[in-house]
């Protein structure tokens, strides 16, 4: 089931949800619209090796904006930080970005319940778009779950987004393969 702006409210009441910089503004019927932090990254190579720490390199949106080209990756993150406890965060595209051909997320827009972070987006454009800073960019609503959670994302010993960070977080899947252990 999906929260309502009510039960968005009241679970933020409760402390299951947290969302920093809050804006009542914001809270849709359903869902908190998210905004684009001022930073990007992208990867300095263009073959890369899930064996491997893939280097990024990082770089901050100007003011006159960031002009994203198609079939490359470009990983931004969230203005704001969320945490989610008992509940399922779930990460789309907002519907205006989609009909500009920009997708925000290609395989990790479902979050676990004792995600703590910003998100990182994984931004791939379908034609040249050019971003902007504190844009709207996607929308988080929340799932209630049946039972209780024995095993949040914040406190799995190998959950590989636990470090709080406000820059994209390029993949952790090298932590993966016990050679890199």
């Amino acid at each position: 089931m999906i929260l309502s702006d009510k039960s968005i409210l009241e679970e933020m009441e409760k402390g299951n949800i947290k969302i920093s910089p809050f804006d009542i503004r914001k809270l849709g019927s359903n869902s908190y619209d998210i905004h684009l932090s001022k930073h990007l990254a992208k990867y300095d190579t263009h073959l890369l090796n899930c064996k491997k720490k893939n280097k990024v390199k990082r770089f901050e949106i100007p003011e006159d904006g960031y002009l994203l080209l198609p079939n490359r990756l470009y990983l931004g993150s969230t203005l704001e930080y969320t945490e989610t406890h008992n509940l399922v965060p779930i990460l789309e595209g907002k519907s205006s970005i989609g009909r500009l051909g920009l997708f925000i997320h290609v395989t990790a827009g479902f979050g676990d319940a004792g995600f703590c972070n910003h998100w990182t987006l994984e931004m791939v454009c379908i034609h040249p778009i050019r971003v902007y800073a504190g844009m709207p960019i996607g929308q988080i609503h929340y799932h209630e779950i049946k039972g209780d959670v024995l095993n949040p994302y914040n406190k799995k010993k190998d959950s590989k987004y636990t470090e709080v960070s406000y820059k994209p977080q390029p993949s952790g899947m090298w932590r993966n393969f016990s050679d890199n252990k």
